[in-house]
């Protein structure tokens, strides 16, 4: 089968390559996935550059998450069946045309949704909810502020805000970004660019917003502290801007807020049983068709390096998927 390889870390993402590999029959617990797309995401680029916190022997095949079609199924498993279509959490090995990964860590994919969106919702709808619902707890009739909004994770948290019943304030670098999350529901929008503080300020009668959503950091999260309401909370999702911020400690304290850090990962791997009520709320909402990833773009096996440097370059809307 053809996969995308990665031989050697690279910061311009040059070394990646498509080669020939052999995948074995799958083992037990495992089932093999004839794969139809599979998102790109930020980590499967930290990965290529060897600076994502999870470092995979090298060689090495990106992609995190995928959906598919089940083609073999190893000793034990009884959970699928050839021909289901699945979504499945990988942390690497998504960017080929067939993978072997443990049934446990697949789900039925949702009817409402096509591979490409399929593959692309896990991710980024389970950061907004582990954001939003268990650590930023927010509640209708607040105000959200959403960095970043026009990206995978970003517009996750637009979609869910809403559906919450909160004020979102969507912020983004481009015009036709902020045209996609206008469309796509968010109450007012801001060109990052030009600043926000004020303009935060002016929407919410001088209060600030009750949650923001941070997955950009560095000058983000420095205006961000200065436009935040009195028992505010500011997530930390993560440092796309490459600046990881200091916050003084006196900020919180004159006003009243609180950093509130978000791995939505090690939340369900540290609370097993509160992880499994996120799956189950996201999928549930994907089943229903009230959530539904933004695919800006698919590009071919051939195509991954191109891909991933979209992502990089921050031209992407909502999500980018390859589709072997």
């Amino acid at each position: 089968m053809k996969a995308v390889r990665v031989n050697a870390l690279s910061e311009d993402i040059t070394d990646v390559v498509i080669e020939d590999i052999d995948l074995p029959t799958p083992g037990d617990g495992e089932i093999q996935i004839r794969i139809r797309a599979c998102a790109v995401n930020f980590p499967d680029l930290l990965m290529v550059q060897g600076k994502y916190q999870f470092k995979p022997p090298m060689p090495f095949t990106p992609g995190m998450e995928a959906a598919g079609d089940v083609v073999a199924v190893g000793p034990g498993v009884d959970t699928f069946s050839v021909g289901n279509k699945v979504v499945a959490g990988l942390r690497t090995g998504g960017m080929a045309e067939m993978a072997n990964t443990q049934a446990s860590s697949c789900r039925p994919m949702p009817a409402a949704m096509s591979y490409e969106e399929a593959a692309g919702y896990t991710t980024a709808y389970l950061t907004a909810y582990v954001s939003l619902v268990r650590r930023g707890h927010l509640e209708a009739g607040e105000t959200l502020l959403v960095h970043g909004a026009a990206g995978g994770v970003g517009m996750a948290a637009v979609d869910l805000g809403k559906q919450m019943g909160a004020t979102v304030i969507a912020t983004a670098s481009s015009q036709e970004k902020l045209d996609v999350l206008k469309a796509r529901g968010a109450d007012h929008v801001i060109n990052v660019n030009d600043g926000f503080k004020d303009k935060v300020k002016e929407l919410t009668n001088g209060q600030g917003a009750d949650v923001i959503y941070d997955p950009v950091g560095g000058d983000v999260f420095d205006e961000s502290v200065r436009c935040i309401a009195w028992g505010g909370r500011l997530l930390v999702i993560g440092f796309a801007s490459g600046r990881i911020p200091d916050v003084s400690v006196n900020m919180p304290l004159i006003k009243g807020f609180s950093v509130v850090g978000v791995r939505a990962g090690e939340y369900g791997r540290r609370d097993p049983a509160k992880g499994a009520q996120n799956i189950a709320a996201i999928d549930e909402m994907a089943a229903a068709g009230t959530i539904r990833p933004y695919v800006y773009a698919t590009f071919s096996l051939n195509q991954a390096a191109e891909a991933m440097c979209q992502l990089r370059d921050r031209r992407v809307i909502g999500k980018v998927v390859v589709t072997p």
